[in-house]
């Protein structure tokens, strides 16, 4: 099912955009979360959905989201993001992108 892919907040739009002017690594990131926003536009389900019980508290309180997928791209980068939908309508909402060591961190493991 085709989805609309959207930034959860402005800082993390920047954030992205500001990848793509900065050093040779930060480039390659931003081309892999392009290929990866594009796979996500082709299917949001495409992920790795995260139990409910393992959402950080951080994400429901910022976010107000209710489900998160992980979508793992560029060697140890993983893409955090949330589906949501009206019936008609898919949407990704981008939330994070983080080296598997901080993502260890923020879940816990």
């Amino acid at each position: 099912m085709r989805a609309a892919v959207f930034f959860a907040d402005d800082r993390i739009k920047e954030s992205f955009l500001a990848l793509a002017a900065s050093t040779a690594e930060d480039a390659e990131i931003y081309r892999c979360l392009n290929e990866a926003f594009d796979a996500l536009a082709l299917n949001a389900f495409c992920g790795i959905q995260i139990p409910k019980r393992l959402i950080p508290k951080s994400y429901i309180t910022k976010y107000g989201i209710d489900n998160l997928w992980k979508y793992n791209f560029h060697k140890n980068w993983r893409l955090m993001y949330s589906v949501a939908g009206d019936g008609k309508t898919v949407v990704a909402l981008i939330l994070e992108w983080l080296p598997h060591k901080e993502y260890e961190r923020r879940f816990g493991y």
